[in-house]
């Protein structure tokens, strides 16, 4: 009986090798870092990320401190196919701004991108891969596979609307955008896994394509699981065009509270001081996943070992006589009231 428990339990561990699929048991969230992942949601599943965050900011040139506090939310909905996702990205924030001369208060949307996300390539989709169900150490030895990323594409917009303080290109200190714009975003992500707990995510951005500031940056996150509740990230994330060009690193980590709720910590930190930045910021995900229909895909063939002799043989059980098991209970019954009579 305790060998066919440990067999049971070794299965659980490996049925994820044997299936795959965007959907997830838990909640998988971008948070709280910054890079898009490439896998999606999943069909039917909506999942909304939402985060606080404070700000202090010098600028040593133009001789101004600003300090704030702003909100982002994320919307990601699982539509038509497993791998495609609609996106809404949206931050909104407040500062107030101090001078030698004057000071002043800021408050607008600093953000706000609508788009889609298709995964392109899964390396471990249909792969037939051999799983080997009487080791679990067999299982967990590197792949070459590993080496290979995932692949997402990532087309959207930049909705930027009149009289915004934080209009992409605007100056900082007295400038409002005069119109409403919509500019072209698009992005190319990657992410590998190695082993069970660490994860390499990548995003390459084209940002504000086809106007007169357009930019290019790189995200790279890597995550590490330390147990089934805990998550690490550290990141870096560089940016660059003709009016602004920075680098940031980031570190925090997540908690799940359940299999849909995550909540998150995080830090970030500029390497510049025209200007300098400091960001701190918690949050939380959650996601709706009960009109989501589970779509298994077959990895590989399971590997069992070969016989060595007869010794190795293994015995079929002969089948449980139930009538002899009810003719035992029964004497059993009859001796303990025979003896209680007596006593």
């Amino acid at each position: 009986m305790l060998k066919i428990k440990n067999f049971f339990i070794l299965g659980l561990f490996l049925f994820p090798k044997f299936f795959f699929a965007q959907y997830t048991d838990v909640i998988n969230s971008n948070r709280p870092g910054e890079t898009m992942s490439a896998f999606s949601v999943g069909k039917s599943v909506i999942q909304a990320e939402v985060g606080f965050y404070g700000i202090n900011e010098k600028h040593d040139t133009q001789n101004y401190d600003a300090s704030g506090f702003g909100s982002d939310f994320t919307l990601r909905w699982g539509l038509f196919l497993e791998q495609l996702e609609f996106i809404a990205d949206i931050q909104y924030q407040n500062e107030k701004f101090t001078t030698p001369a004057t000071s002043f208060k800021k408050n607008d949307f600093r953000q706000t991108v609508l788009g889609a996300k298709y995964l392109i390539y899964d390396p471990f989709k249909n792969h037939k891969g051999d799983v080997n169900i009487y080791s679990y150490d067999a299982n967990k030895k590197f792949s070459w596979r590993q080496l290979i990323p995932a692949v997402s594409i990532f087309a959207g917009a930049n909705f930027v609307f009149k009289d915004n303080p934080y209009a992409y290109g605007s100056n900082t200190l007295n400038f409002y955008s005069t119109k409403s714009g919509i500019s072209p975003k698009i992005m190319l992500i990657t992410q590998n896994h190695f082993g069970p707990k660490w994860v390499l995510v990548s995003n390459i951005i084209a940002d504000y394509i086809g106007t007169d500031n357009s930019g290019y940056g790189y995200i790279l996150t890597l995550t590490r699981g330390f147990n089934s509740k805990w998550s690490g990230f550290v990141e870096n994330q560089g940016y660059k065009s003709d009016l602004y060009s920075d680098a940031i690193f980031r570190g925090g980590a997540a908690y799940l509270l359940s299999r849909n709720v995550q909540i998150d910590a995080s830090i970030s930190k500029n390497l510049k001081n025209t200007p300098s930045l400091l960001y701190g910021g918690i949050g939380f995900s959650i996601r709706y996943d009960d009109k989501h229909k589970e779509e298994l895909t077959r990895l590989g063939k399971v590997k069992k070992p070969k016989k060595k002799n007869k010794k190795d043989k293994i015995t079929k059980e002969e089948p449980v006589d139930q009538d002899k098991i009810k003719q035992e209970e029964d004497y059993q019954e009859k001796e303990r009231k025979r003896k209680a009579k007596y006593e």
